[in-house]
This record gives structure tokens, C-alpha cells and sequence, in this order.
């Protein structure tokens, strides 16, 4: 056991702070233009109707579970049936449809029940919204094509956690790249993971003096060489399987100057397949890694043209401003209109779909100030509002802000540190998340994820997956992965 056993992983604890106040620098982006994407990148239009094109199965299951009206939150092998039987599909299909529907968040889960998530009614208008699912999607690639069974599961974890590398790679190069190349950076990235972890490393055994019985010994390490490599291959072939059938990238089963070109200059008719093969991005998977590679901010509008902007629009304008000069616009904004009507539009604003408009309409709201107090109090009732309503009012109240998350239950805490990550995942950077991670009120990872889990917000599995995939710690980083899986699965 090691310092990285994720049962023993402890939060830094930090002062208790309004999460609003602790989302700032999520959506704080600074003056830095959004750099260009790479030349011949499709644009968002095009990206948006490639992703809609590769998940019409996720989206048909989510609107016949929306026409269910009710549907079970675990697919029963009834529902399944009558899925297969409305949609013409086979069952297999249904049910990795569902995974995905889940994963994107075109349906989502609530006391016992299945409805439609808010990405679904967003689909057909919102190319942003298309995109960010598909990202998801992305994201949880291991979860909507999960290892073989025989596979050993840290050898899974382990691939898991190269892939990013991988994917680097295949974007950098900007074409195809041979399997056996990819191969050998797995290789290559696995073993720097055990080091991290601190075993052993094979070479130490091996440059040790021949004794009696040296031979027999050489010959078990040269065996357990070939099926760890033969592991890992088969490894790479099922993550290669599972990134292409998400549409991330695609598997060319001889070079593109055939076999006899210069990409398959010297090799022979032995050669294994893996040295024949290549993998290529497809544009939308060039896209997302570049996207996180470049962590691209959405550019912030112009203060001016924020002004005449509706409620949803201005606060998506202010995103990208630092807390001082995003008061002032929203101290311009609401000169601009009644305060009542204002403050309405606010709220309606926080009650939609998007995790960060909520937390900036509570800020805009605590400019308003007490003219807003009986809508704030009006809506303390409200699961998704109350938290930010209940922070309000201590604050209206006197509190101090390092002091207000007092006014709430641990719970809500838990659910409002949720809805913040999806803010953080959905706009911000993932360094941010990470840092996020600080902010949690419990005091160690495993109680966090098990009171993450049992708070029930319905962006939980994104979360989950969204922080695994940022952050550096592998042993962590595997812990968060198996909480989301059993979240994913309903596993206790």
C-alpha cells in the first residue's frame, strides 16, 4: 500500500466560501484571444451535425423514454423489449443507445425514474449543447464501451489513463499513425505509471548476476513480458474499438499509399497487423483534443453589446469577465429595464439547464440587492434553485460570505459543489476542476464520492468522469473513474 491508495487520499481543506464566489475563476478568462483552430477545421455547424449524425440511436431512445413517461431508471429486460419493438433495433443496440442517452445527458435519472435530460430539448437548436454531449461522450469512452470481462482491471485503469496521451499524439501529428507506434507509446506510458506507484521495474530483476536456476527465472520474466505485451495490445485494440464507435477517430486497416507505399516501407509479409494498421482522428475528434489541449475559453462579448441583451444572453456575455467589471455591466443592464421584470428574467434564467448561468444570476441578483429578496425567498422551495437562494439570503442577511455555506444542509452543500463542477466542466478549464476538488466540504475523496453519489443530481456521471480525466493523480483519478461507473450502472 502506497501513499496514492485512493481509501487514503485526503482534501486539503480550505475556508468555507460562497461557491458562486468560488466558480469565479472558472469563468475568469482573461484577455488572452481564443486561439484559432487548426487549418481545415470544420466549423461548429458541421461538428454539431456530424455528432448529431453519430448518436440518432441516443436520441431516439431518449425521446421513446420521454414518451414513456416514466421509463425505469435501470433499462429492465421489458423495457428493452418494448424499445426494441417500437424502435426496430436489436436489443444490443437499445441498450448501448441507453448507455449513451445517459452519458450525454439526453435522459436523466430521478428517483427511480428515467426523464428527459436538458441536452434533449436543446439538440435540434443548441450546436453548442450538440457538441459539449458529444465531448461527454468523449469523455466516458471506457463507460459506453466497457473492457472485456476477462480483462484485469488495473491493467484497464492503466490504458484508461494513456489514452489522453494517445489521443495527443494522433492530433499532433495532424495524419495517421501507425498502431505499432501507438503501441509503443503505451507501452511507454504504462511503465512511467508504475514507477509512479513505485513497483518494481522488470530491468531491476533482469540485470541482476546469473545463479543457479538464472535461466529458469529468465524464461518466467520473458514470459510474463509477452503477455503483459500481449495485454496491452489487446488493450490498445479495445480502446482504439470503443474511440472509433464514439466517432473520435478511425482505424485504417492498411496505410493510405496501400500496402506496398512508403508507409509500409519495410515491413514484411510476418510483420504483425498492428504494424500494418493505422489510426487517424476524424475532424470532430481532432477537434475535442485540440480543444483540450489548447483549453480554449469562449471569448467574452463586448460590455456594450451585453446591455440589450435578454437575461440568459448577458450573463453568457459576463462569463468571461473578472468579477469587478461584470458588476458593472450588470448594474448597467438592470438601469436598463424595471427591476421587477429584471429580477423575474434573473430567476428564469437560473432555472435553466445551464449550471453556470445559475450561479452568475445569483450574482447578478446580489447586485440587485433587496428589491430581489422576495423572489430569491420565493424560490427557496425550488431543489435546484434553493442552494444558490439560501446563500443569498444569508448573505442579504448580514452573513459573511466566508460564513454563509453555514446556511446550508450538508447535502445541499454536497448538490451545490455538484452543479459547480458541471459549471467548471461544461465552461471552464480542467486545471479549475481539479482545483474545485479543494473546495468540497468533506474531508476525504471516499467520503465525497459517497456523498456525491447519494445527493442524486442528475449531473453526477459527467462530473465524475469530466474530473478522472483531469486530474494528475492516477490512483485518485481511478477511484473518481469507479465511482462513476457504479453511478453510471446504479452499482452500490
Amino acid at each position: 500500500m502506497t501513499s496514492r491508495t485512493p481509501r487514503d487520499s485526503r482534501l486539503r481543506l480550505v475556508r468555507n466560501r460562497p461557491m458562486a464566489t468560488a466558480r469565479r475563476p472558472a469563468v475568469n478568462r482573461g484577455s488572452r484571444p481564443a486561439p484559432r483552430p487548426p487549418e481545415g477545421t470544420p466549423p461548429p455547424s458541421e461538428l454539431a451535425r456530424q455528432a448529431r449524425a453519430g448518436l440518432t440511436g441516443a436520441v431516439a431512445i431518449a425521446h421513446w423514454a420521454a414518451a414513456e413517461h416514466g421509463a425505469p431508471g435501470a433499462l429492465s429486460d421489458e423495457a428493452a423489449a418494448r424499445a426494441t419493438e417500437a424502435l426496430g433495433v436489436s436489443e444490443r443496440e437499445v441498450r448501448s443507445d441507453w448507455d449513451r442517452a445517459r452519458l450525454i445527458g439526453l435522459i436523466e435519472h430521478h428517483a427511480g425514474t428515467t426523464r428527459p435530460g436538458w441536452r434533449l430539448q436543446a439538440w435540434d437548436r443548441d450546436d453548442s449543447a450538440v457538441l459539449r454531449g458529444w465531448v461527454a461522450l468523449l469523455d466516458a469512452w471506457s463507460l459506453a464501451c466497457p473492457a472485456p470481462e476477462t480483462a484485469e482491471p488495473t491493467a484497464v485503469a492503466e490504458v484508461v489513463e494513456a489514452v489522453p496521451q494517445l489521443l495527443s499524439l494522433l492530433q499532433l501529428s495532424a495524419g495517421p499513425v501507425q498502431i505499432s507506434a501507438l503501441l509503443d507509446m503505451l507501452r511507454q506510458r504504462v511503465a512511467e505509471l508504475r514507477t509512479e506507484r513505485c513497483e518494481v521495474p522488470q530491468e531491476a530483476t533482469e540485470s541482476r548476476e546469473p545463479a543457479d536456476g538464472a535461466g529458469g527465472a529468465a524464461s518466467a520474466d520473458d514470459t510474463k513480458d509477452a503477455e503483459d505485451a500481449a495485454t496491452l495490445e489487446g488493450l490498445l485494440d479495445w480502446a482504439l474499438d470503443a474511440l472509433s464507435s464514439v466517432g473520435a477517430l478511425t482505424v485504417l486497416e492498411e496505410p493510405k499509399d496501400g500496402p506496398g507505399g512508403p508507409e509500409s516501407a519495410g515491413g514484411g509479409p510476418d510483420d504483425a497487423k498492428g504494424d500494418r494498421r493505422e489510426a487517424e482522428l476524424t475532424a470532430l475528434g481532432n477537434w475535442a483534443v485540440w480543444v483540450k489541449l489548447e483549453q480554449i475559453c469562449v471569448a467574452a462579448q463586448s460590455p456594450a453589446g451585453n446591455i440589450e441583451q435578454h437575461a440568459p444572453d448577458m450573463l453568457r456575455g459576463c462569463a468571461g469577465l473578472t468579477p469587478g467589471p461584470a458588476r458593472a455591466e450588470y448594474r448597467a443592464w438592470l438601469a436598463a429595464r424595471p427591476v421587477g421584470s429584471a429580477v423575474v428574467e434573473l430567476i428564469d434564467a437560473a432555472r435553466g439547464d445551464d449550471a453556470l448561468l445559475r450561479g452568475l444570476a445569483f450574482e447578478a441578483l446580489r447586485v440587485v440587492g433587496a428589491p430581489a429578496e422576495p423572489n430569491v425567498r420565493a424560490v427557496v422551495d425550488e431543489s435546484c434553485l434553493r442552494p444558490y437562494a439560501l446563500l443569498w439570503l444569508a448573505e442579504h442577511e448580514g452573513a459573511d460570505p466566508d460564513e454563509a455555506l453555514d446556511a446550508l444542509t450538508r447535502e445541499e452543500a454536497t448538490w451545490l459543489w455538484v452543479d459547480t463542477a458541471a459549471a467548471i466542466s461544461d465552461h471552464g478549464e480542467s486545471p479549475l476542476l481539479v482545483r474545485h476538488l479543494e473546495s468540497a466540504v468533506q474531508g476525504t475523496v471516499p467520503a465525497l464520492l459517497a456523498e456525491v453519489r447519494a445527493v442524486g443530481h442528475p449531473r453526477t456521471v459527467q462530473v465524475l468522469v469530466a474530473l478522472a480525466a483531469a486530474h494528475p493523480d492516477p490512483a485518485l483519478a481511478k477511484a473518481v473513474r469507479r465511482a462513476a461507473f457504479q453511478v453510471h450502472t446504479g452499482g452500490a
